[in-house]
């Protein structure tokens, strides 16, 4: 998609907030160990949205900022993780001090940022030896359904790219993949669909008839109340900030002073 639809649909998610909480999935216990550890840290979220990996973040043990750009979202994950520190900021333009975290983290939104503005950032705010961790829920487009559903939303089965190719501000690079499920009814499923950016940005009409469509293929595959198996891979990613990144630390805009966000 060209810069505008993608600042589009970027901006779309505080009006779907509530069916967004409600019907996409979360992470696996093994998949947040994995990209966060047991030991408690000082950890900043980018993009958390309603707080899918927020409250696992939480439940380990971690001290989290959690930022989005909407309210809305941010709304939706107060409600799920009140110890969470919600601010709102983007990746591109952090208010955090340099060298300020342990960990920078993102879910499901790493696709949305400028990695030319965003990158810089994130490596400033790390500490020496920091860690930038992501996941995506991806789902496994071999089962038939799964495909005729979601490619009705735009998306298809991605390949397995390094996202921070080219930056020299990352290093050691490292990969897992965490299979779970997610159950879905008619309602739920349907509900999904409705909460992605895609259906978010369509008017009313074309809207119905995508959800019309994503019915009727549940009710065509019979499942009825025994429901339907999202089988999803969280695919994740972790790559610590170089040295190089130290001499960008103070490169920004952003004054260490009067902090909006201060871990303390």
């Amino acid at each position: 998609m060209d810069s505008n639809e993608l600042r589009h649909r970027a901006s779309s998610f505080g009006d779907v907030a509530g069916a967004y909480a409600e019907y996409w999935p979360g992470y696996p216990e093994q998949a947040v160990s994995w990209l966060a550890g047991k030991r408690p840290a000082k950890v900043l979220e980018l993009g958390s949205g309603t707080g899918k990996l927020t409250r696992s973040l939480v439940a380990l043990g971690h001290d989290v900022v959690a930022t989005d750009p909407s309210l809305t979202m941010l709304a939706q994950l107060r409600l799920v993780t009140p110890t969470a520190r919600p601010a709102v900021a983007r990746a591109e333009n952090i208010p955090i001090a340099a060298s300020a975290v342990d960990l920078v983290v993102s879910a499901q939104a790493f696709h949305w940022f400028d990695p030319e503005r965003a990158l810089p950032e994130i490596a400033r705010v790390l500490r020496p030896g920091g860690t930038l961790a992501l996941v995506s829920n991806l789902a496994d487009f071999k089962v038939p359904w799964v495909r005729k559903v979601l490619s009705l939303i735009g998306l298809t089965d991605e390949a397995d790219e390094d996202p921070l190719a080219g930056s020299d501000l990352f290093q050691t690079r490292e990969r897992q993949v965490f299979r779970h499920w997610q159950d879905f009814d008619r309602d739920s499923l349907v509900g999904y669909v409705s909460s992605s950016s895609y259906a978010a940005v369509m008017a009313p009409p074309e809207r119905d008839a995508l959800l019309a469509e994503v019915g009727a293929i549940y009710d065509s595959y019979g499942r009825g109340y025994d429901g339907m198996r999202m089988p999803w891979m969280a695919r994740c990613y972790r790559a610590g900030v170089t040295g190089l990144a130290a001499s960008q630390r103070q490169s920004t805009g952003v004054v260490d002073d009067g902090l909006l966000i201060d871990f303390g």
